[in-house]
């Protein structure tokens, strides 16, 4: 299921494998980027995900007060849920975030109790994160579509 219901942020969500994918939406500006992050922590908690896929490349490059703010408090909430593994899909052209991320990451190292890759691309990021799951075809396929068709519900839980 395609939510639209946090700015900045599209997301799938597959409740049976209790799988979140998000990318930054096209045309957001980094502005309140705080607001919908916590949003989407709230999201994360609620839906109890297992598995989050986090797609860097289109997020514009981080501002250093929301690299902070990610860090005292985004992080620390991340670590504390009941998620089981993290991927983040970056380029090695995105070297500003991938700095960004780097940091962040070493900030609550220590209280990881999760897996977390680190990968180029997103369907292989997705294979490994649901253990090449049959259902990867049809998010793949509602993934692809996620510009062009209306979108279905956008209330968590829905569906």
């Amino acid at each position: 299921m395609i939510l639209r219901h946090i700015p900045h942020f599209i997301l799938q969500y597959e409740q049976h494998l209790r799988v979140l994918r998000l990318e930054w939406a096209p045309g957001s500006q980094v502005a309140n980027l705080q607001i919908s992050a916590h949003t989407l922590m709230l999201l994360i908690r609620e839906l109890r995900v297992r598995c989050l896929l986090i797609d860097m490349n289109t997020v514009p490059d981080l501002p250093v007060a929301d690299q902070l703010w990610l860090g005292d408090h985004w992080m620390p909430a991340l670590v504390a849920s009941a998620l089981e593994r993290l991927v983040l899909v970056i380029d090695s052209s995105q070297v500003h975030n991938q700095l960004a991320i780097d940091a962040l990451h070493d900030l609550v190292q220590p209280a990881i109790r999760f897996d977390s890759q680190y990968f180029s691309d997103s369907e292989s990021a997705l294979q490994w994160l649901t253990d090449e799951s049959a259902l990867v075809i049809s998010l793949e396929a509602e993934w692809s579509a996620r510009y062009t068709t209306t979108p279905g519900s956008t209330e968590p839980g829905a569906g």
